[in-house]
């Protein structure tokens, strides 16, 4: 696959999750992605609204993450998480399911905890949000991650991520290739932990990525340098 650094940065949420990320570091994450026109910045819901005011005159949206980094808050919390990042200007929400509850078998629980943030996201008489479902493949079976799929897709989720970065293993180009043929053309996928260079996100994208998670933006695109790895 061949694509230029512009269409390669479009693909691009510049990520800083760290949780000793500094304001400076906010700050450049911001600066970076309004230089190199990512599609989104990917921040903790604390930094929402100084990212908002940062890129409000850029075409880079802000993403926030919500129920992170483990997914084992209740959904009425990752609701009131989600319409806080929304009301500070966030366009774009990565929630984690809640991964004990998949694998307990309690497939109704699971499914009604990404719904409920979707809901959120998708509220009338505000702009919508979209929401990717971080399944964390790292902790599932194949058998867990399709059917982790199929629940986003039945709850109203606009896209599905491979992972955290954080609990577990990152993307596998194996797991991207799974989550496609499952939820098919129409919804997004998001490959995210781990993906350092060009040629990991490009592979990424060839397997059916359309979106990539990474702190490695600048260096991905040619830039300079990185800002320092935090997802």
């Amino acid at each position: 696959m061949t694509l230029t650094n512009p269409e390669l940065a479009r693909y691009i949420d510049h990520t800083l999750l760290k949780p000793d990320a500094t304001r400076a570091q906010i700050e450049r994450l911001c600066a970076e992605a309004t230089q190199y026109h990512f599609a989104s910045v990917c921040v903790n819901l604390c930094w929402g609204r100084l990212c908002a005011d940062l890129l409000d005159k850029s075409d880079v949206k802000l993403c926030v993450v919500v129920g992170f980094p483990f997914g084992a808050t209740t959904t009425l919390a990752k609701m009131f998480e989600t319409d806080q990042a929304i009301d500070a200007g966030a366009r774009e929400i990565d929630m984690v399911i809640n991964i004990g509850a998949l694998k307990s078998g309690l497939t109704d629980f699971a499914r009604q905890d990404i719904a409920g943030v979707a809901s959120s996201c998708h509220k009338k008489k505000r702009k919508d949000a979209l929401l990717k479902v971080i399944i964390e493949c790292g902790l599932l079976t194949d058998e867990e991650k399709r059917l982790a799929c199929q629940l986003a897709q039945e709850a109203g989720a606009d896209f599905v991520k491979t992972s955290t970065g954080i609990n577990s293993t990152g993307a596998t180009v194996e797991d991207v290739r799974l989550m496609r043929a499952v939820v098919g053309p129409e919804m997004g996928v998001k490959a995210a932990g781990g993906i350092r260079t060009r040629e990991q996100a490009l592979a990424m994208i060839e397997a059916g990525a359309t979106r990539i998670g990474t702190s490695a933006g600048v260096a991905i695109v040619g830039g300079a340098a990185a800002t320092p790895a935090g997802y």
